[in-house]
Protein backbone atom coordinates (compact mmCIF):
# COMPACT_ATOMS: atom_id res chain seq x y z
CA UNK A 1 0.00 0.00 0.00
CA UNK A 2 2.48 2.35 0.89
CA UNK A 3 4.40 1.93 -2.46
CA UNK A 4 1.33 3.30 -3.84
CA UNK A 5 0.55 6.29 -1.36
CA UNK A 6 4.10 7.45 -0.63
CA UNK A 7 7.49 5.93 0.53
CA UNK A 8 7.51 5.23 3.93
CA UNK A 9 10.60 2.14 5.19
CA UNK A 10 9.02 -1.25 5.79
CA UNK A 11 10.35 -2.37 9.82
CA UNK A 12 8.61 -5.78 10.02
CA UNK A 13 7.64 -8.51 7.46
CA UNK A 14 4.65 -11.34 8.89
CA UNK A 15 6.00 -14.40 6.84
CA UNK A 16 3.15 -16.98 6.16
CA UNK A 17 4.56 -20.28 3.94
CA UNK A 18 3.06 -18.62 1.06
CA UNK A 19 2.17 -14.96 2.19
CA UNK A 20 4.05 -11.91 3.65
CA UNK A 21 2.53 -8.90 5.01
CA UNK A 22 4.28 -5.83 5.36
CA UNK A 23 4.38 -3.27 8.69
CA UNK A 24 5.65 -0.19 8.87
CA UNK A 25 6.52 -0.32 12.86
CA UNK A 26 7.44 -3.00 14.81
CA UNK A 27 4.44 -5.36 16.46
CA UNK A 28 5.29 -7.78 19.61
CA UNK A 29 1.69 -9.98 20.09
CA UNK A 30 2.04 -10.42 23.50
CA UNK A 31 3.22 -6.86 24.12
CA UNK A 32 1.49 -5.07 21.59
CA UNK A 33 1.25 -1.42 21.45
CA UNK A 34 -2.47 -0.58 20.07
CA UNK A 35 -2.60 3.06 20.13
CA UNK A 36 0.94 3.17 18.41
CA UNK A 37 -1.08 1.34 15.56
CA UNK A 38 -4.35 3.36 15.40
CA UNK A 39 -2.56 6.35 15.24
CA UNK A 40 -0.43 5.59 12.44
CA UNK A 41 -3.53 4.09 10.21
CA UNK A 42 -5.47 7.52 11.30
CA UNK A 43 -2.29 9.43 9.92
CA UNK A 44 -2.22 6.95 6.64
CA UNK A 45 -6.44 7.75 5.72
CA UNK A 46 -5.55 11.18 6.19
CA UNK A 47 -2.63 10.89 3.65
CA UNK A 48 -5.41 8.95 1.54
CA UNK A 49 -7.94 11.40 1.45
CA UNK A 50 -5.87 14.05 0.77
CA UNK A 51 -5.54 12.06 -2.59
CA UNK A 52 -9.15 10.59 -3.23
CA UNK A 53 -7.88 9.44 -6.58
CA UNK A 54 -5.43 6.66 -5.06
CA UNK A 55 -9.12 4.99 -2.96
CA UNK A 56 -9.78 3.20 -6.63
CA UNK A 57 -6.33 1.74 -7.07
CA UNK A 58 -6.06 1.07 -3.51
CA UNK A 59 -9.05 -1.34 -3.84
CA UNK A 60 -7.78 -2.80 -6.85
CA UNK A 61 -4.78 -3.80 -5.40
CA UNK A 62 -6.25 -4.97 -2.53
CA UNK A 63 -8.08 -7.37 -4.03
CA UNK A 64 -5.35 -9.83 -4.88
CA UNK A 65 -3.51 -8.75 -1.49
CA UNK A 66 -6.05 -9.76 1.01
CA UNK A 67 -3.98 -10.41 4.16
CA UNK A 68 -2.20 -6.90 3.32
CA UNK A 69 -5.78 -5.31 3.64
CA UNK A 70 -6.44 -6.99 6.92
CA UNK A 71 -3.06 -6.13 8.25
CA UNK A 72 -3.52 -2.34 7.28
CA UNK A 73 -6.94 -1.98 8.13
CA UNK A 74 -9.23 -4.38 9.94
CA UNK A 75 -10.11 -4.02 13.95
CA UNK A 76 -11.80 -6.46 16.24
CA UNK A 77 -13.22 -6.38 19.35
CA UNK A 78 -12.09 -8.14 22.74
CA UNK A 79 -13.79 -6.97 25.89
CA UNK A 80 -11.42 -8.89 27.72
CA UNK A 81 -8.99 -6.05 27.17
CA UNK A 82 -10.44 -3.47 29.29
CA UNK A 83 -8.99 -5.20 32.66
CA UNK A 84 -5.49 -4.64 30.88
CA UNK A 85 -6.30 -1.05 30.25
CA UNK A 86 -6.55 -1.35 26.61
CA UNK A 87 -8.58 -0.54 24.27
CA UNK A 88 -11.98 -2.50 23.28
CA UNK A 89 -11.90 -2.02 19.89
CA UNK A 90 -8.00 -3.33 18.62
CA UNK A 91 -6.29 -3.76 15.26
CA UNK A 92 -6.03 -6.97 13.85
CA UNK A 93 -2.11 -7.87 13.04
CA UNK A 94 -2.32 -11.24 11.70
CA UNK A 95 -0.19 -13.59 12.72
CA UNK A 96 1.93 -16.64 10.25
CA UNK A 97 -0.22 -19.14 11.18
CA UNK A 98 -3.46 -16.75 9.95
CA UNK A 99 -1.78 -16.02 6.99
CA UNK A 100 -1.28 -19.84 6.36
CA UNK A 101 -5.28 -19.85 7.26
CA UNK A 102 -6.59 -17.19 4.83
CA UNK A 103 -4.08 -18.90 2.21
CA UNK A 104 -5.48 -22.86 2.22
CA UNK A 105 -9.27 -21.39 2.70
CA UNK A 106 -8.98 -19.60 -0.93
CA UNK A 107 -7.10 -22.30 -1.96
CA UNK A 108 -10.20 -24.80 -1.50
CA UNK A 109 -12.47 -22.26 -3.50
CA UNK A 110 -10.23 -22.34 -6.01
CA UNK A 111 -10.26 -26.23 -6.04
CA UNK A 112 -13.76 -26.29 -5.21
CA UNK A 113 -13.13 -28.75 -2.73
CA UNK A 114 -14.34 -28.96 1.08
CA UNK A 115 -12.05 -28.09 4.28
CA UNK A 116 -11.84 -28.46 7.82
CA UNK A 117 -10.94 -26.71 10.59
CA UNK A 118 -9.71 -28.21 13.80
CA UNK A 119 -8.48 -25.15 16.19
CA UNK A 120 -8.13 -24.56 19.91
CA UNK A 121 -10.15 -21.93 21.42
CA UNK A 122 -9.44 -18.13 20.15
CA UNK A 123 -7.26 -18.40 17.81
CA UNK A 124 -9.14 -15.77 15.69
CA UNK A 125 -10.51 -18.35 13.62
CA UNK A 126 -14.65 -16.74 13.12
CA UNK A 127 -12.62 -13.53 12.89
CA UNK A 128 -11.06 -14.38 10.08
CA UNK A 129 -13.92 -16.14 7.70
CA UNK A 130 -15.79 -12.93 8.54
CA UNK A 131 -13.01 -10.48 7.25
CA UNK A 132 -11.97 -12.97 4.31
CA UNK A 133 -16.21 -13.39 3.28
CA UNK A 134 -16.74 -9.62 3.40
CA UNK A 135 -14.24 -8.94 1.09
CA UNK A 136 -14.74 -11.27 -1.19
CA UNK A 137 -18.28 -10.12 -1.32
CA UNK A 138 -16.86 -6.77 -1.82
CA UNK A 139 -14.54 -7.21 -4.76
CA UNK A 140 -16.36 -10.55 -6.41
CA UNK A 141 -19.55 -9.99 -8.36
CA UNK A 142 -22.39 -12.08 -7.50
CA UNK A 143 -20.81 -14.02 -4.35
CA UNK A 144 -22.82 -16.06 -2.48
CA UNK A 145 -21.57 -16.95 1.21
CA UNK A 146 -23.28 -18.58 4.01
CA UNK A 147 -22.73 -19.44 7.63
CA UNK A 148 -24.17 -21.84 9.55
CA UNK A 149 -24.07 -22.93 13.22
CA UNK A 150 -25.92 -25.69 15.52
CA UNK A 151 -28.13 -22.43 17.12
CA UNK A 152 -29.38 -19.09 15.83
CA UNK A 153 -27.82 -17.20 18.52
CA UNK A 154 -23.96 -18.17 17.58
CA UNK A 155 -24.95 -17.12 13.95
CA UNK A 156 -27.13 -13.43 14.35
CA UNK A 157 -28.21 -11.66 17.76
CA UNK A 158 -28.52 -8.06 18.38
CA UNK A 159 -25.10 -6.62 19.85
CA UNK A 160 -23.83 -10.00 20.60
CA UNK A 161 -19.88 -9.63 19.84
CA UNK A 162 -19.76 -13.72 19.96
CA UNK A 163 -22.33 -13.99 17.03
CA UNK A 164 -20.41 -14.10 13.29
CA UNK A 165 -22.51 -11.71 11.65
CA UNK A 166 -22.06 -9.34 14.82
CA UNK A 167 -17.77 -10.04 13.86
CA UNK A 168 -18.88 -9.17 10.15
CA UNK A 169 -20.84 -5.67 10.28
CA UNK A 170 -18.07 -4.86 13.01
CA UNK A 171 -15.54 -5.53 10.61
CA UNK A 172 -17.15 -3.45 7.87
CA UNK A 173 -18.42 -0.56 10.54
CA UNK A 174 -14.48 -0.04 11.60
CA UNK A 175 -12.42 0.23 8.33
CA UNK A 176 -12.80 3.24 6.21
CA UNK A 177 -15.76 4.03 4.30
CA UNK A 178 -14.21 4.48 0.93
CA UNK A 179 -12.82 0.74 1.29
CA UNK A 180 -16.59 -0.47 1.73
CA UNK A 181 -18.08 -1.54 -1.63
CA UNK A 182 -21.05 1.21 -0.63
CA UNK A 183 -22.20 -0.64 2.34
CA UNK A 184 -24.00 0.79 5.13
CA UNK A 185 -25.55 -0.63 7.67
CA UNK A 186 -28.63 0.40 8.15
CA UNK A 187 -29.17 -0.07 4.11
CA UNK A 188 -27.65 -2.80 3.73
CA UNK A 189 -27.91 -5.39 6.65
CA UNK A 190 -30.93 -7.61 8.19
CA UNK A 191 -31.05 -10.48 10.48
CA UNK A 192 -29.30 -12.80 9.11
CA UNK A 193 -27.81 -11.11 6.00
CA UNK A 194 -25.95 -8.73 4.63
CA UNK A 195 -25.81 -7.86 0.43
CA UNK A 196 -23.11 -5.48 -0.95
CA UNK A 197 -24.70 -2.96 -3.36
CA UNK A 198 -21.86 -2.46 -6.00
CA UNK A 199 -21.04 -6.12 -6.24
CA UNK A 200 -24.66 -7.78 -5.71
CA UNK A 201 -22.87 -9.91 -3.44
CA UNK A 202 -24.54 -11.48 -0.01
CA UNK A 203 -23.77 -13.58 2.78
CA UNK A 204 -26.91 -15.30 4.47
CA UNK A 205 -27.00 -17.37 7.80
CA UNK A 206 -29.10 -20.09 9.18
CA UNK A 207 -29.27 -22.62 12.21
CA UNK A 208 -30.10 -25.95 13.34
CA UNK A 209 -31.42 -28.73 11.04
CA UNK A 210 -32.10 -26.41 8.31
CA UNK A 211 -28.30 -25.40 7.16
CA UNK A 212 -28.42 -25.35 3.62
CA UNK A 213 -31.91 -26.69 3.10
CA UNK A 214 -32.18 -23.38 0.24
CA UNK A 215 -30.20 -21.70 -2.11
CA UNK A 216 -27.16 -22.48 -3.79
CA UNK A 217 -23.55 -20.67 -2.15
CA UNK A 218 -20.19 -20.37 -3.53
CA UNK A 219 -18.88 -21.19 -0.13
CA UNK A 220 -20.53 -22.58 3.23
CA UNK A 221 -18.50 -22.03 6.38
CA UNK A 222 -20.07 -24.01 9.61
CA UNK A 223 -19.42 -23.36 12.85
CA UNK A 224 -18.66 -25.77 15.75
CA UNK A 225 -19.56 -28.40 13.52
CA UNK A 226 -18.62 -30.78 15.68
CA UNK A 227 -20.91 -29.98 18.12
CA UNK A 228 -24.10 -30.04 15.78
CA UNK A 229 -27.13 -31.43 17.02
CA UNK A 230 -28.17 -33.47 14.18
CA UNK A 231 -25.43 -33.52 12.59
CA UNK A 232 -26.44 -36.23 9.69
CA UNK A 233 -29.02 -34.31 8.33
CA UNK A 234 -26.69 -31.35 7.48
CA UNK A 235 -24.77 -33.59 5.85
CA UNK A 236 -27.26 -34.22 2.95
CA UNK A 237 -28.49 -30.62 2.96
CA UNK A 238 -25.22 -29.29 2.43
CA UNK A 239 -23.87 -31.59 0.03
CA UNK A 240 -26.20 -30.09 -2.69
CA UNK A 241 -25.60 -26.37 -1.80
CA UNK A 242 -21.93 -25.82 -2.27
CA UNK A 243 -18.66 -27.44 -3.41
CA UNK A 244 -16.72 -25.38 -0.64
CA UNK A 245 -18.01 -26.34 2.88
CA UNK A 246 -15.54 -25.08 5.36
CA UNK A 247 -16.28 -26.82 8.63
CA UNK A 248 -14.73 -24.78 11.86
CA UNK A 249 -14.65 -26.16 15.20
CA UNK A 250 -12.97 -26.98 18.13
CA UNK A 251 -13.26 -30.80 19.08
CA UNK A 252 -15.88 -33.51 20.84
CA UNK A 253 -14.76 -36.99 20.67
CA UNK A 254 -14.66 -39.19 17.66
CA UNK A 255 -18.33 -39.52 17.55
CA UNK A 256 -19.33 -37.17 15.49
CA UNK A 257 -19.10 -37.04 11.64
CA UNK A 258 -16.34 -33.45 12.08
CA UNK A 259 -14.09 -36.37 13.79
CA UNK A 260 -14.64 -38.81 10.99
CA UNK A 261 -13.98 -36.80 8.14
CA UNK A 262 -10.83 -35.31 9.86
CA UNK A 263 -9.43 -38.61 10.27
CA UNK A 264 -10.19 -40.79 7.28
CA UNK A 265 -7.84 -38.56 4.90
CA UNK A 266 -10.66 -37.56 2.14
CA UNK A 267 -10.98 -34.33 3.73
CA UNK A 268 -7.75 -31.80 3.61
CA UNK A 269 -7.78 -30.29 6.97
CA UNK A 270 -6.20 -27.51 8.39
CA UNK A 271 -4.54 -27.66 12.26
CA UNK A 272 -4.95 -23.96 14.06
CA UNK A 273 -3.44 -25.38 17.29
CA UNK A 274 -2.64 -22.72 20.61
CA UNK A 275 1.12 -23.02 20.20
CA UNK A 276 0.54 -21.37 16.45
CA UNK A 277 -0.66 -18.48 17.86
CA UNK A 278 2.10 -16.11 19.12
CA UNK A 279 -0.03 -14.33 21.83
CA UNK A 280 0.29 -17.29 23.96
CA UNK A 281 2.71 -19.44 25.57
CA UNK A 282 3.94 -21.88 28.55
CA UNK A 283 3.11 -19.63 30.95
CA UNK A 284 -0.62 -19.10 29.28
CA UNK A 285 -1.55 -22.78 29.31
CA UNK A 286 0.05 -23.69 32.77
CA UNK A 287 -2.42 -20.58 34.18
CA UNK A 288 -5.25 -21.81 32.03
CA UNK A 289 -4.67 -25.76 32.92
CA UNK A 290 -5.35 -24.50 36.71
CA UNK A 291 -8.84 -22.74 35.85
CA UNK A 292 -10.08 -25.82 33.56
CA UNK A 293 -10.99 -29.60 34.10
CA UNK A 294 -8.92 -31.90 32.29
CA UNK A 295 -11.11 -33.22 29.37
CA UNK A 296 -12.41 -29.64 28.65
CA UNK A 297 -8.74 -28.44 28.35
CA UNK A 298 -7.62 -31.36 25.91
CA UNK A 299 -10.70 -31.15 23.74
CA UNK A 300 -10.81 -26.95 23.49
CA UNK A 301 -7.41 -26.43 23.82
CA UNK A 302 -5.13 -29.02 23.14
CA UNK A 303 -7.33 -30.79 20.33
CA UNK A 304 -7.25 -33.97 21.76
CA UNK A 305 -10.45 -36.26 20.17
CA UNK A 306 -9.53 -39.01 22.50
CA UNK A 307 -9.67 -36.79 25.85
CA UNK A 308 -12.49 -38.37 27.50
CA UNK A 309 -11.45 -42.12 26.01
CA UNK A 310 -9.70 -44.11 28.72
CA UNK A 311 -7.11 -46.24 27.93
CA UNK A 312 -5.11 -43.86 26.41
CA UNK A 313 -1.65 -45.15 26.24
CA UNK A 314 0.47 -41.32 26.64
CA UNK A 315 -2.08 -38.75 28.41
CA UNK A 316 -1.48 -35.33 26.52
CA UNK A 317 -0.38 -33.82 30.12
CA UNK A 318 2.67 -36.21 29.70
CA UNK A 319 3.36 -35.00 26.44
CA UNK A 320 3.29 -31.33 27.48
CA UNK A 321 6.18 -32.03 30.02
CA UNK A 322 8.25 -33.75 27.67
CA UNK A 323 8.28 -29.95 25.48
CA UNK A 324 11.94 -28.66 26.38
CA UNK A 325 11.80 -31.13 29.62
CA UNK A 326 16.09 -31.03 28.70
CA UNK A 327 16.05 -27.38 29.80
CA UNK A 328 13.65 -27.79 32.95
CA UNK A 329 15.48 -30.71 33.98
CA UNK A 330 19.66 -29.20 33.58
CA UNK A 331 20.08 -31.96 30.85
CA UNK A 332 22.94 -32.26 28.38
CA UNK A 333 21.87 -34.70 25.91
CA UNK A 334 24.01 -37.84 25.75
CA UNK A 335 24.15 -41.05 24.61
CA UNK A 336 22.59 -43.03 21.24
CA UNK A 337 22.53 -41.06 18.22
CA UNK A 338 20.02 -42.91 15.96
CA UNK A 339 16.68 -42.88 14.04
CA UNK A 340 13.28 -44.41 13.47
CA UNK A 341 12.00 -45.02 9.68
CA UNK A 342 8.24 -45.21 8.97
CA UNK A 343 8.43 -45.55 5.47
CA UNK A 344 5.21 -44.60 3.75
CA UNK A 345 3.56 -46.01 0.47
CA UNK A 346 1.23 -43.76 -1.66
CA UNK A 347 0.01 -40.76 0.31
CA UNK A 348 1.02 -41.12 3.00
CA UNK A 349 3.75 -39.29 5.33
CA UNK A 350 6.99 -41.03 5.38
CA UNK A 351 8.92 -39.96 8.82
CA UNK A 352 11.94 -39.85 9.94
CA UNK A 353 12.60 -39.13 13.87
CA UNK A 354 16.28 -38.53 15.10
CA UNK A 355 16.82 -38.79 18.91
CA UNK A 356 20.23 -38.01 20.93
CA UNK A 357 20.42 -39.94 23.75
CA UNK A 358 16.88 -39.06 25.82
CA UNK A 359 16.25 -36.13 23.32
CA UNK A 360 13.92 -36.32 20.68
CA UNK A 361 16.10 -33.64 18.35
CA UNK A 362 14.71 -34.51 14.46
CA UNK A 363 11.46 -34.95 13.28
CA UNK A 364 11.21 -34.92 9.73
CA UNK A 365 8.29 -36.34 6.83
CA UNK A 366 8.10 -35.96 3.57
CA UNK A 367 5.16 -37.17 1.39
CA UNK A 368 5.41 -40.82 -0.54
CA UNK A 369 3.22 -40.80 -3.39
CA UNK A 370 3.71 -44.33 -4.14
CA UNK A 371 5.89 -47.33 -3.89
CA UNK A 372 9.08 -46.52 -6.45
CA UNK A 373 9.58 -43.65 -3.97
CA UNK A 374 10.28 -46.58 -1.02
CA UNK A 375 14.32 -46.55 -2.25
CA UNK A 376 14.37 -42.95 -2.70
CA UNK A 377 13.38 -42.70 1.38
CA UNK A 378 15.91 -44.97 2.15
CA UNK A 379 18.52 -42.61 0.51
CA UNK A 380 17.05 -39.96 2.25
CA UNK A 381 16.92 -41.77 5.72
CA UNK A 382 20.65 -42.69 4.73
CA UNK A 383 21.71 -39.05 3.92
CA UNK A 384 19.58 -37.37 6.80
CA UNK A 385 21.94 -40.02 9.22
CA UNK A 386 25.00 -37.91 7.55
CA UNK A 387 23.69 -35.02 7.94
CA UNK A 388 22.64 -35.13 11.70
CA UNK A 389 25.80 -37.57 12.59
CA UNK A 390 23.03 -40.47 13.64
CA UNK A 391 24.93 -44.03 13.15
CA UNK A 392 21.79 -45.63 11.97
CA UNK A 393 18.20 -46.15 12.50
CA UNK A 394 15.58 -48.48 12.77
CA UNK A 395 12.78 -49.08 10.07
CA UNK A 396 9.12 -50.76 10.14
CA UNK A 397 9.51 -53.59 8.43
CA UNK A 398 6.08 -54.55 8.53
CA UNK A 399 4.20 -53.97 5.34
CA UNK A 400 6.29 -51.78 2.78
CA UNK A 401 9.18 -51.44 4.97
CA UNK A 402 10.03 -55.28 3.91
CA UNK A 403 12.16 -53.84 1.03
CA UNK A 404 14.15 -51.15 3.39
CA UNK A 405 16.87 -53.82 3.78
CA UNK A 406 18.00 -54.58 0.55
CA UNK A 407 17.74 -50.97 -0.65
CA UNK A 408 19.72 -49.75 2.33
CA UNK A 409 22.12 -52.73 1.43
CA UNK A 410 23.13 -51.09 -1.99
CA UNK A 411 23.31 -48.13 -1.09
CA UNK A 412 25.74 -48.64 1.75
CA UNK A 413 27.64 -50.99 -0.98
CA UNK A 414 27.97 -47.95 -3.20
CA UNK A 415 28.51 -45.42 -0.23
CA UNK A 416 31.62 -47.67 0.73
CA UNK A 417 32.99 -47.86 -2.99
CA UNK A 418 33.63 -44.16 -2.63
CA UNK A 419 35.18 -44.49 1.35
CA UNK A 420 31.86 -42.95 2.92
CA UNK A 421 30.46 -44.55 5.97
CA UNK A 422 28.22 -47.16 6.77
CA UNK A 423 24.67 -46.02 7.95
CA UNK A 424 23.65 -49.20 9.87
CA UNK A 425 19.60 -50.37 9.81
CA UNK A 426 17.89 -52.47 11.92
CA UNK A 427 14.24 -53.96 11.33
CA UNK A 428 11.29 -53.12 13.74
CA UNK A 429 8.74 -55.65 13.37
CA UNK A 430 5.82 -54.34 15.62
CA UNK A 431 3.79 -57.79 14.91
CA UNK A 432 7.02 -59.86 16.14
CA UNK A 433 7.41 -61.43 19.43
CA UNK A 434 8.28 -59.10 22.68
CA UNK A 435 12.05 -58.04 23.55
CA UNK A 436 14.00 -59.79 26.30
CA UNK A 437 10.29 -61.78 27.27
CA UNK A 438 12.18 -63.20 30.62
CA UNK A 439 12.57 -59.64 31.58
CA UNK A 440 10.38 -56.99 33.12
CA UNK A 441 9.72 -54.10 32.10
CA UNK A 442 6.55 -53.32 34.09
CA UNK A 443 7.32 -54.96 38.01
CA UNK A 444 6.29 -58.36 38.61
CA UNK A 445 5.24 -58.97 34.90
CA UNK A 446 7.46 -60.92 32.48
CA UNK A 447 7.16 -59.00 29.49
CA UNK A 448 6.09 -62.13 27.30
CA UNK A 449 3.07 -62.76 29.96
CA UNK A 450 2.24 -58.84 29.90
CA UNK A 451 2.62 -57.43 25.83
CA UNK A 452 0.73 -59.06 22.95
CA UNK A 453 3.84 -58.25 20.55
CA UNK A 454 6.84 -55.61 20.15
CA UNK A 455 4.23 -53.17 18.95
CA UNK A 456 2.46 -53.00 22.38
CA UNK A 457 5.83 -53.49 24.50
CA UNK A 458 7.34 -50.25 22.64
CA UNK A 459 3.99 -48.15 22.78
CA UNK A 460 4.42 -48.73 26.66
CA UNK A 461 7.91 -48.79 26.39
CA UNK A 462 7.37 -44.91 25.25
CA UNK A 463 4.18 -44.36 28.12
CA UNK A 464 6.77 -45.42 30.98
CA UNK A 465 8.85 -42.23 29.39
CA UNK A 466 6.72 -39.91 29.30
CA UNK A 467 5.50 -40.90 32.27
CA UNK A 468 8.76 -40.29 34.35
CA UNK A 469 9.30 -37.23 32.52
CA UNK A 470 6.54 -35.68 33.59
CA UNK A 471 7.02 -36.75 37.08
CA UNK A 472 10.70 -35.60 37.14
CA UNK A 473 9.57 -32.23 35.79
CA UNK A 474 6.68 -32.22 38.79
CA UNK A 475 9.21 -32.71 41.08
CA UNK A 476 8.63 -36.32 41.99
CA UNK A 477 11.91 -38.23 43.58
CA UNK A 478 13.94 -40.85 42.06
CA UNK A 479 13.03 -40.55 38.78
CA UNK A 480 15.41 -42.72 36.47
CA UNK A 481 16.54 -39.84 33.78
CA UNK A 482 18.29 -42.52 31.24
CA UNK A 483 14.35 -43.40 31.07
CA UNK A 484 12.94 -39.91 29.56
CA UNK A 485 11.79 -38.89 26.73
CA UNK A 486 12.34 -34.98 26.30
CA UNK A 487 11.26 -33.01 23.20
CA UNK A 488 13.27 -29.99 21.10
CA UNK A 489 10.45 -27.04 21.51
CA UNK A 490 11.44 -26.68 17.98
CA UNK A 491 10.94 -29.70 16.75
CA UNK A 492 9.72 -29.68 13.12
CA UNK A 493 5.88 -30.95 12.74
CA UNK A 494 5.43 -31.23 17.18
CA UNK A 495 1.91 -29.57 16.87
CA UNK A 496 0.83 -32.28 14.98
CA UNK A 497 2.86 -35.03 17.31
CA UNK A 498 1.31 -33.81 20.54
CA UNK A 499 -1.80 -34.90 18.57
CA UNK A 500 -0.49 -38.19 17.42
CA UNK A 501 0.83 -39.09 20.82
CA UNK A 502 -2.42 -38.67 22.80
CA UNK A 503 -4.47 -40.65 20.22
CA UNK A 504 -3.15 -44.47 20.47
CA UNK A 505 -5.29 -47.07 23.13
CA UNK A 506 -4.61 -49.95 24.92
CA UNK A 507 -6.93 -52.99 26.21
CA UNK A 508 -5.82 -56.16 27.25
CA UNK A 509 -6.99 -59.33 24.78
CA UNK A 510 -8.61 -62.51 26.88
CA UNK A 511 -5.01 -63.70 28.06
CA UNK A 512 -4.69 -60.36 29.77
CA UNK A 513 -1.40 -58.77 27.70
CA UNK A 514 -1.29 -55.73 26.48
CA UNK A 515 -2.76 -54.76 23.02
CA UNK A 516 -2.33 -51.40 21.42
CA UNK A 517 -4.31 -50.12 18.81
CA UNK A 518 -2.93 -46.87 17.17
CA UNK A 519 -6.36 -45.99 15.15
CA UNK A 520 -9.13 -46.10 16.88
CA UNK A 521 -12.64 -45.08 16.19
CA UNK A 522 -11.12 -44.94 12.26
CA UNK A 523 -8.11 -42.57 13.26
CA UNK A 524 -5.64 -42.12 10.32
CA UNK A 525 -2.51 -43.80 10.82
CA UNK A 526 -0.35 -41.87 13.68
CA UNK A 527 2.70 -41.74 11.08
CA UNK A 528 4.95 -39.08 13.32
CA UNK A 529 4.15 -40.80 16.49
CA UNK A 530 5.13 -43.80 15.02
CA UNK A 531 8.38 -42.84 13.93
CA UNK A 532 9.14 -41.84 17.56
CA UNK A 533 7.96 -44.91 19.10
CA UNK A 534 10.33 -46.59 16.60
CA UNK A 535 13.26 -44.56 17.83
CA UNK A 536 12.77 -45.14 21.37
CA UNK A 537 11.93 -48.78 21.03
CA UNK A 538 13.29 -51.12 23.39
CA UNK A 539 15.58 -52.85 21.14
CA UNK A 540 17.16 -49.64 19.80
CA UNK A 541 20.99 -49.18 20.88
CA UNK A 542 20.97 -52.94 20.49
CA UNK A 543 21.71 -52.47 16.29
CA UNK A 544 24.67 -49.75 17.45
CA UNK A 545 26.33 -52.60 20.12
CA UNK A 546 25.85 -55.37 16.84
CA UNK A 547 27.32 -52.93 14.34
CA UNK A 548 30.46 -52.19 16.37
CA UNK A 549 31.26 -56.37 16.99
CA UNK A 550 30.29 -56.61 12.82
CA UNK A 551 33.41 -54.55 12.60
Amino acid sequence: MNAIVGPSPWKQEIRGKHTTVVLPFEFDWKKPDYQMVLGYRAQKLADLRAKPEMFPRLLRWYKDHQAQFIADWACTEDPRAIEKHLPCVIPFIPFPKQLDWIDWMNERWHASEPGLTEKSRDCGVSWLAAFTSALDCRDIRNMRIGFGSAKADKVDRSNDSDCLFYKIRFFLNNIPWEFRGGWAEKLHSAYMRIWFPESGSSITGEAGDNIGRGGRKSKYFVDEAAHLEHPQLIESSLLSNTNCRLDISSVAGMANPFAQKRHRGKVKFFTFHWRDDPRKGQEWYEKLKGETDDVTLAQDVDINYLASTTGQVIPAAWVEAAIGAHIKLGIVPSGIRRGGFDVADGGNQTVFAGRYGVLLQDLISWQASGNSDTYKSVVRAINICDEKDYGGFDYDADGIGASVRGDALNINTERRHVGMRWIYDEPFRGSGAVFEPEAEMVKERKNKDFFLNLKAQSWWSLRIRFNNVWRAVNGFPDVDLDNIICIDPQLENLTDLIMQLAQPTYDKNSLGKIVVDKTPDGATSPDLADAVMIAFNPTNGMADIWAKLAQ
